[in-house]
């Protein structure tokens, strides 16, 4: 996740040219009959490493005879190549999306209502997700996975400590409890991994009408108690020891070093926030019994990668229809798993649509209980907006605050957490400032994209 969120903190709307090379998946010059559709997405990988990816491609071809899809491989930074390409006329048909106010900024998606309005299987998407591939009451994105972010509990931990094994819609204060409780030096146990995905959801836990990051009903609530609450509780857990992240550096080096990843999969954190992408990995490395209990309150927390398609397609509907079929599709979703189970691939994304055959078909793949109680509380749920929402990526991260806060003279919002969380300054001294800062970039990003989408 770390180097995603690097990738998408440095998205601009403004792109250098960057180079780019393409490649041939199956067609052939003799095929000048046959539909062509180019197809870009970072997850594909080299065309001899016949990956999940490239199955599911000529899974497509063999179902689709008059249909060729020709891979574009891209080279350095996903949104300049992307931008290379278009400024040659030369975008992918389909392409992987970093965020979608980029796309929509760079005018270089369509408007593919039409096709999902008229889709059946696309209002299987839990409403949530819907909405968030939709702007101006137009979609501009196709789901292509999904995942949870939340909590996975080490129960053995728990279990010598005589504590219940929380349950989806445990408490906040079960949550706290279990943080510091479980936190011993000397037994080489801490409560939790890091206190900084308590930015992201603890106002929404404490308060079911706010979202990710306080955001709801068209502006974001940084100055909001549940927001003050949530960084005085990562003070808390992060001046006291109870987080791996915030211990210091002989403290870490008495465990499993600066990797918290590597002390959870060692059996040394008891609650580890990370994202449902790493089942496969925790399934075949951890030798302790484990379970995904997601976040307090039992609100889904869902992460979305989205396709998109290019505005100067020539073929829309077999762009679309290609798409669904590497996406969300019920047909394409299956073929992915047999191909998983197959040939032993991981499949790493949980399924899209909510259609019970689907469902099913997982779970005898990945029979994980706290998932499945997850799946029956998406409607209301927490969605990361950091590829869909205008302006997010400097709210969140980049802004500058203006002002010298520590020993920072040019400190940006992410600076703001990190010295609140060590308790070097009050959050709340800030709280209205940040949020009027965090506003002002949505405003302003909302703006270029209205402007770009008229």
């Amino acid at each position: 996740m770390s180097k995603f969120m690097k990738v998408a903190m440095a998205t601009t709307l403004v792109f250098t040219l960057a180079a780019c090379g393409k490649e041939k998946s199956s067609g052939t010059a003799k095929n000048k009959e046959k539909i062509i559709i180019k197809y870009a997405n970072w997850n594909n990988g080299p065309e001899n490493e016949k990956n999940l990816e490239r199955m599911m491609i000529s899974a497509y071809e063999k179902k689709h005879k008059n249909v060729d899809i020709q891979v574009d491989v891209l080279d350095g930074d996903w949104n300049q190549a992307l931008g290379t390409l278009a400024s040659a006329g030369k975008l992918p048909d389909v392409f992987m999306q970093n965020n979608i106010p980029t796309g929509l900024g760079n005018n270089w998606l369509l408007d593919i209502s039409k096709y999902a309005n008229e889709d059946v299987e696309f209002s299987k998407i839990t409403d949530t997700v819907r909405n968030a591939s939709t702007v101006e009451g137009k979609v501009f994105g196709i789901p292509f996975a999904q995942f949870f972010m939340g909590y996975f509990v080490n129960k053995n931990i728990l279990d010598s400590l005589n504590l219940d094994i929380p349950k989806s819609g445990y408490s906040i204060d079960n949550f706290l409890n279990i943080a510091k409780k479980a936190t011993n030096l000397e037994n080489k146990t801490v409560g939790i991994d890091s206190t900084q995905g308590l930015v992201e959801w603890y106002p929404g836990a404490a308060n079911p009408k706010l979202g990710w990051y306080t955001y709801a009903d068209g502006s974001f609530h940084l100055d909001s108690k549940e927001m003050i609450d949530g960084m005085n509780k990562m003070k808390e857990l992060a001046s006291n020891g109870y987080a791996y992240s915030q211990l210091n550096k002989d403290q870490q080096e008495g465990l499993s070093g600066e990797d918290a990843g590597l002390a959870f999969e060692s059996g040394q954190i008891a609650l580890y926030y990370s994202s449902t992408y790493n089942i496969p990995n925790f399934m075949k490395k951890l030798n302790f019994d484990w379970d995904y209990i997601g976040i307090p309150g039992g609100r889904a927390a869902i992460v979305n990668d989205f396709l998109g398609i290019s505005k100067n397609t020539k073929h829309p509907k077999e762009a679309y229809d290609f798409a669904k079929f590497m996406s969300f599709g019920k047909e394409g979703f299956k073929e992915r798993m047999n191909l998983s189970v197959k040939n032993g691939q991981d499949l790493t994304t949980l399924p899209i649509s909510s259609d019970k055959e689907i469902l099913d078909k997982y779970w005898e793949i990945y029979s994980i209980p706290g998932i499945q109680d997850t799946y029956n509380h998406l409607n209301n749920a927490l969605v990361d907006p950091m590829k869909t929402l205008p302006g997010y990526i400097p709210a969140r991260w980049e802004a500058k605050i203006g002002v010298k806060i520590a020993d920072k003279d040019d400190p940006n919002v992410w600076d703001l957490f990190n010295f609140a969380s060590q308790g070097l300054v009050q959050y709340q001294d800030y709280a209205k400032q940040l949020n009027e800062l965090a506003n002002k970039s949505h405003k302003d990003a909302v703006d270029v994209i209205t402007k770009a989408i008229k």
